[in-house]
C-alpha cells in the first residue's frame, strides 16, 4: 500500500481537493467523480460527499493508496 502525508493548513479541506492535492487525480472534478463512484474511504468507511470536510488525524483511502492527514504545522 502507498501512504501519503498531507500537512494541513487550517480547519479542514475538501475531500475532492484533497485527492486532487496529493497528485491521486488531475482535477477537483476528477476527484468528485471519484468519490461518487464510491472507491474512496474514510476512516474505512465508504465517504459518497464529494466536498465532505476532512479533519486532521484522519484517514483517506482510495485502492492501494492511504493519505494520512497530519496536524497543521503552525
Amino acid at each position: 500500500m502507498a501512504h501519503h502525508e498531507f500537512e494541513l493548513y487550517g480547519d479542514h479541506v475538501e475531500l475532492n481537493l484533497l485527492l486532487k492535492l496529493v497528485g491521486l487525480c488531475d482535477s477537483g472534478g476528477a476527484g468528485k467523480h471519484l468519490v461518487a463512484s464510491g472507491v474512496v474511504r474514510v476512516d474505512g468507511a465508504v465517504e459518497l460527499r464529494k466536498t465532505c470536510k476532512i479533519h486532521a488525524g484522519q484517514v483517506v483511502s482510495m485502492g492501494d493508496e492511504e493519505i494520512h492527514v497530519l496536524a497543521d504545522p503552525n
